[in-house]
């Protein structure tokens, strides 16, 4: 929730008592925050030791970026080390195990620095670095070769990640893409061919959407985001793409982006283009918190994307320590529909990266959903969850009932690798410390066709994309 003193401080008094001016026209310099210059930041002082021993020792295995206007605006510094935005972005000691965080501690005060690396990467393998067969089943291939830079699990959507947009503004401390960012160049999606992602495109006339993604499309500046969009505009065979969708999270941490930055009014007008050619246009707001909707400016970049034709849709996951509980929730949604957002997908924490201290127990991710939802009105009953994006689909968390004297999980697939299962009702034995859908079991015998070990093209090596056949979303 946001603090009655919080929201006071968002736009300061002048001399005259009034809340002082928006200032949406002079540009804003872009200051990035790393593990490299924190110390120099004044907020580095108000840390206790233990604090920052955590952000040092955890940031050199997973990825810390943040910046001057998520630390100045978004972070309540008289809160932390709870403050949600801190929580979200500042690496904490337990995101590892007490045996990884020693072990690296202890590496990094001595001399060998090829032990340290190694310690570091061994780590990283262990923290399932690409979960839900994104490596291994996701990318497609043209004549027998994959085709880098993309992945198309359902018929409808390929997701594209452009080179260029391979960083953020700011790394979410949960992000289930953190092995894009920390060197593992052998696991990195990524790709400046615009001419492979457009002839797949004219292969696969079954593709309605293209997800930009990465990274952040939008750290890439318009000319060079444009030229990715204008080909596909400007080509008569890509018909069949009707929408275009851009995840981002620039949105909340870098709201400048639409508003003040030099090429702002460009972007702007490339969105302007691709309404235009009579498609849909929807920026996937990642938005984890009220808080990243509070500030001025974010609600102008807002204003200023719908103006453009665009529509915002709202999602994240459930992130303990950050979002979990349904006031928080409820907010989000509220704030969201009042500026003329989606709410879209309330999502169950990925099994990767730091997901031990972050993720929360299936049961208590729909309580916590349920009781939001229903301090919400019907315009923003659109979010749909939660919704776990594991291997073989979006597996949807319908509730908790007792099934022929069973407690048991009412699950659903959104999406699936196999599309006649997608809708269908199904069940898991009850588990109250499951945090993810590997860790469930078919309620019955009728249940096993829709858990993955009974899809024979699913297991084993598997070349390229799986076929599919699956209902839109």
């Amino acid at each position: 929730m946001i603090s009655e003193n919080r929201q006071a401080a968002l736009r300061p008094l002048d001399s005259t008592g009034e809340r002082q001016a928006i200032d949406f026209e002079t540009p804003q310099k872009f200051k990035a925050v790393t593990r490299t210059n924190i110390s120099a930041c004044p907020e580095w002082e108000s840390l206790d030791d233990d604090l920052r021993e955590g952000i040092e020792v955890v940031s050199a295995v997973l990825p810390f970026r943040t910046n001057k206007y998520v630390m100045e605006e978004l972070i309540d510094w008289n809160a932390v080390p709870d403050d949600p935005i801190f929580r979200l972005t500042f690496p904490h000691r337990n995101m590892l195990s007490p045996e990884q965080f020693d072990t690296i501690k202890t590496l990094m005060g001595g001399d060998d620095k090829d032990a340290l690396k190694a310690a570091i990467r061994d780590i990283q393998l262990e923290l399932n670095p690409h979960p839900a067969g994104q490596m291994t089943h996701n990318v497609p291939t043209v004549n027998g070769e994959p085709v880098p830079g993309i992945q198309h699990k359902y018929d409808q959507t390929v997701l594209f990640f452009p080179a260029a947009g391979q960083t953020c503004h700011a790394y979410c401390t949960f992000c289930f893409r953190w092995a894009q960012f920390v060197g593992l160049d052998d696991m990195k999606f990524a790709t400046k061919d615009v001419e492979q992602l457009i002839g797949y495109l004219k292969e696969h006339p079954e593709v309605t959407d293209v997800l930009f993604t990465g990274g952040d499309p939008m750290v890439m500046k318009t000319k060079i985001f444009s030229r990715y969009i204008d080909r596909i505009l400007e080509d008569p065979e890509l018909g069949h793409v009707q929408t275009i969708r851009i995840g981002t999270k620039s949105v909340a941490y870098w709201p400048q982006r639409y508003v003040t930055d030099a090429d702002a009014e460009d972007l702007l007008d490339c969105f302007r283009r691709i309404i235009a050619s009579g498609r849909t246009l929807a920026i996937m707001g990642h938005y984890s918190h009220p808080v990243e909707l509070s500030t001025p400016i974010a609600q102008e970049a807002v204003r200023r994307i719908r103006d453009a034709g665009a529509n915002i849709r709202m999602q994240s996951p459930l992130i303990r320590h950050v979002n979990d509980d349904p006031e928080t929730w409820a907010e989000l949604w509220n704030t969201g529909v009042r500026l003329g957002c989606i709410p879209y997908y309330f999502f169950v924490e990925r099994d990767t990266g730091a997901r031990g201290y972050f993720e929360t127990p299936l049961h208590e991710c729909h309580r916590i959903y349920q009781e939001a939802y229903r301090q919400v009105s019907g315009i923003a009953r659109t979010v749909r969850g939660p919704s776990m994006s594991a291997f073989p689909g979006k597996v949807h968390v319908l509730g908790v009932q007792e099934v022929g004297g069973e407690k048991a999980f009412i699950l659903e697939y959104l999406q699936s690798r196999r599309g006649d299962l997608v809708r269908q009702p199904f069940f898991a034995k009850f588990d109250p410390e499951a945090t993810w859908f590997d860790q469930l079991e078919p309620l019955s015998e009728r249940d096993v066709k829709y858990f993955p070990g009974s899809w024979p093209e699913l297991t084993g090596e598997v070349e390229g994309t799986v076929p599919l056949t699956v209902a839109a979303e």
